[in-house]
């Protein structure tokens, strides 16, 4: 099995997918919690701490969205990777904007779902001494993982933090989409760079007076401001 790498939350009523998830994530090294609705899932996130959650829209209950919705708003930042059999924009878009970090649809591979889990905490991992990155009034620390601006703390989602991390690492550097999938997401299904868009859209609103730290390149991709934003 490997070394231990954390407890998983898998949030998800079909016991046979359920199941699949259990075995893949532990064949990777993570200890699962398996739970079928939302209320449940809520108490069993206080109670264990995991290190992720995946989790399934359509739950019964309190489904997978407004489970989201509420950690969010108690200020619970644990990685979350949606699964979702609606395969349309609108639950894709509304899920990250509620603070998720992925999304999977079904099917999907479960190889390709550890993969995802992996790489959110493989992120979250940085290097003691890792120099805090400062543009006009945002001061990114990657060692506590904290925003600010003007003095202010932001809060942020897992990968919103470290798609800002990204950027501000090589200001005046432009990445494609493409680019910033495979370096923050760590995948390489480009057919999903609207996410990019989608997280960049968040991260600036969150930033509010400062979100011109980021600029978007017409039709190539995005950078970090140079000088003061």
């Amino acid at each position: 099995m490997g070394e231990d790498r954390g407890l998983v939350l898998v949030v998800e009523d079909e016991p046979t997918i359920a199941d699949l998830e259990r075995l893949y994530l532990a064949d990777g090294g993570f200890g699962v919690h398996i739970e079928r609705d939302g209320g449940r899932a809520l108490e069993a996130v206080a109670r264990l701490r995991p290190v992720a959650i995946v989790l399934d829209i359509g739950i019964p209950g309190m489904d997978g969205l407004e489970l989201c919705r509420t950690l969010r708003a108690r200020g619970d930042w644990t990685p979350v990777v949606f699964v979702t059999a609606r395969d349309d924009e609108v639950d894709r878009i509304l899920g990250l904007e509620l603070g998720a970090d992925d999304y999977l649809t079904k099917p999907f591979s479960p190889r390709e779902l550890v993969a995802r889990v992996r790489a959110l905490i493989r992120r979250a991992s940085v290097p003691a001494g890792a120099p805090v990155r400062t543009i006009g009034t945002v001061v990114l620390d990657p060692v506590r993982r904290r925003v600010e601006v003007g003095g202010a703390r932001v809060a942020l989602t897992a990968t919103e933090f470290d798609l800002l991390e990204h950027l501000m690492s090589q200001p005046g550097r432009v990445f494609t989409r493409e680019q910033l999938l495979s370096s923050v997401w760590g995948v390489a299904d480009y057919s999903s760079s609207r996410t990019v868009d989608v997280h960049v859209a968040q991260v600036r609103l969150k930033l509010g007076s400062a979100a011109a730290v980021i600029h978007t390149v017409r039709g190539v991709g995005y950078s970090a401001a140079e000088q003061e934003a």
